[in-house]
């Protein structure tokens, strides 16, 4: 596995773990707050990295291979709507959050995030590493 993948896979583990830290915090806590900013700078830095440096190398062989072109592009049009997703979750929980509101909106980010870093891993990582190979 190539470094580039491994340190994406690993970031996924680290922020999902966060998450959980976060619900056992409590999100109207200071701690709990503190570590949700903490998730969204990682997320912001994940997504940064795989622009620069997953992204780049998949398009580069997606101009010649119709196939993967097209997951490309239904990866990133997916993306664009996680990336809303998470941006009102935040936006809404800024200043903390509690009860079955909170409980629903953290369920439904976790199920978004986690089920999009799962298709990633086996994916789209996948064809990147072929392509490495």
């Amino acid at each position: 596995m190539s470094a580039l993948i491994r340190t994406l896979v690993a970031e996924h583990g680290k922020i999902l773990s966060a998450f959980g830290e976060v619900e056992k915090l409590g999100i109207s806590s200071e701690e709990g707050q503190r570590k949700l900013l903490s998730i969204k700078g990682a997320l912001v830095s994940h997504l940064e990295k795989e622009d620069k440096e997953l992204y780049p190398v998949l398009k580069k062989e997606g101009e010649a291979d119709a196939t993967l072109n097209r997951l490309l592009n239904m990866y990133l049009s997916e993306m664009d709507k996680i990336t809303a997703d998470v941006l009102q979750f935040f936006e809404k929980y800024a200043n903390g959050g509690s009860g079955l509101e909170f409980a629903k909106d953290y369920g439904r980010l976790m199920g978004i995030l986690s089920s999009r870093m799962r298709k990633e891993e086996t994916t789209l990582y996948k064809k990147y590493e072929a392509l490495k190979a």
